[in-house]
């Protein structure tokens, strides 16, 4: 497997390179482009899980979620450049579900057939439930019922508002976890369980890979955004779906496959760290991060989203919190949250 990723990242670049000077098919481009993008995903998620064994499975999860989101938040500035707000909007929906349902449930649902029953941070599942009912039902519900009864200012006014209130809060809530009450709530593997595991790589070199493999992705996100459009009328999909699915899916590539890896290494407190921990930044700090980049741009990015986006959203963090916040999980219960992203799929691509 480590062999692929390197194939297709010391390949893809530069057919991505080669590819745009010489304006090959734009659907081919756009194949070649989401490929190059996983693989270096692939990379990104080799380099923090070596940084999670050197750190401990609370900072390896906050970095592998933070390095899995770079790869979105650089698609997602490239799509508002080009004035694609649906496109954004929707893409942060598709990783609230994404992490939500499509991780944690692939993530149960694999490290469930291993073992019959598997335990996580119990403390931390209730700390998370808190913070992800006021990012997503408080904070993200509350801008688009008062929309109703505002203008275009004042509506990107109470954005600003919000996403202000949301990043310090983010700082806070990570400030709480690894300073003040840092080793207050252990559990499992974080009292030293795992404590004998040598990392893949070492620090100094997991760092180069995550800096060089971020670059490469801000030059091939950059065309991938420029694709969208006719990608979207050659397969009939709306910029809703494109969001939602493709380009979550592709953005969250090294975030997905090392959360399910450290399931099936019945590291679930990682697993869930990633998986949850990866929500929340999304929802408290990109999303706010990407309306305050908006004012750089002509079109401006308010904290408004669709019904259906809210409903999708809202009903991930409800299922979501009364599968976990018991600390322990199985493969039915990873089924469910797996069942419940593919229909909140179809929805959105029959939209």
């Amino acid at each position: 497997m480590n062999k692929i990723f390197f194939i297709f990242v010391l390949a893809g670049v530069p057919i991505s390179v080669i590819g745009s000077l010489l304006h090959w098919p734009t659907v081919l481009m756009f194949a070649i482009y989401c490929v190059t993008i996983i693989a270096l995903a692939g990379f990104m998620g080799r380099a923090t899980e070596s940084l999670a064994v050197i750190s401990g499975p609370r900072i390896g999860g906050l970095l592998n979620a933070t390095f899995g989101n770079a790869v979105e938040l650089i698609i997602s500035i490239f799509a508002l450049k080009a004035g694609l707000i649906g496109v954004v909007l929707a893409s942060l929906t598709g990783s609230v579900l994404g992490n939500l349902l499509l991780v944690a449930g692939l993530s149960f649902f694999v490290g469930g057939i291993k073992y019959k029953r598997q335990k996580f941070n119990v403390f931390d599942a209730r700390h998370n439930s808190g913070l992800l009912m006021f990012a997503v039902i408080v904070a993200f519900v509350i801008p688009e019922v008062f929309a109703q009864k505002m203008g275009d200012s004042e509506t990107m006014a109470m954005s600003l508002g919000v996403s202000g209130i949301l990043i310090a809060l983010y700082l806070f809530a990570l400030f709480f976890k690894l300073v003040t009450h840092r080793g207050v709530y252990q559990h499992g593997e974080e009292s030293g369980g795992h404590s004998h595991e040598e990392p893949e790589w070492s620090k100094g070199k997991a760092l180069l890979v995550l800096a060089a493999s971020t670059v490469a992705v801000a030059y091939v996100s950059e065309n991938l955004v420029h694709t969208f459009e006719e990608v979207g009328e050659a397969f009939g999909w709306t910029e809703l779906f494109i969001g939602v699915i493709i380009v979550a899916i592709v953005g969250n590539a090294a975030e997905h496959a090392s959360a399910v890896i450290m399931a099936y290494k019945n590291k679930l407190d990682v697993a869930v760290e990633i998986a949850v921990g990866s929500t929340l930044q999304v929802a408290m700090f990109v999303a706010p991060v990407l309306v305050f980049v908006s004012l750089f741009f002509e079109t401006n990015m308010p904290l408004v989203f669709t019904l259906p986006e809210l409903v999708a959203m809202v009903s991930a963090v409800l299922v979501t919190i009364i599968i976990s916040n018991d600390g322990e999980t199985n493969w039915f219960e990873g089924l469910t949250l797996l069942a419940a992203y593919f229909i909140m799929g179809i929805g959105f691509y029959l939209l």
